[in-house]
């Protein structure tokens, strides 16, 4: 029991960092769509998410494997989270085609 919860904070932590990440990817692409230089978006979105993703999951796991899985599988949750939010109803994405045009 005591191991479960010494391992709560790495999943949270993992939670924080995926939605940063992936709604940080979410923000670059819609920002980087309509820029005038879209590859420096994407580019610096990219070293910037990474960096922060990375510095945060050393940070978090250490030298215990099970600290890195559970940041890990935080990470995960939090993709699954952002995907849920973000993707687009069937009558949102007739809108989005039709304001393109």
């Amino acid at each position: 029991m005591f191991e479960l919860l010494s391992l709560a904070p790495p999943f949270a932590a993992g939670l924080v960092l995926g939605a940063i990440f992936f709604g940080g990817l979410w923000w670059t692409v819609r920002r980087g769509l309509g820029a005038a230089q879209p590859a420096l978006w994407f580019f610096g979105g990219l070293l910037l998410r990474m960096g922060v993703v990375l510095y945060g999951f050393y940070l978090v796991g250490g030298t215990e494997w099970q600290r890195w899985l559970m940041c890990l599988s935080g990470f995960v949750a939090a993709r699954l989270a952002v995907h849920r939010l973000t993707r687009a109803t069937p009558s949102r994405q007739g809108q989005e085609i039709n304001s393109a045009s």
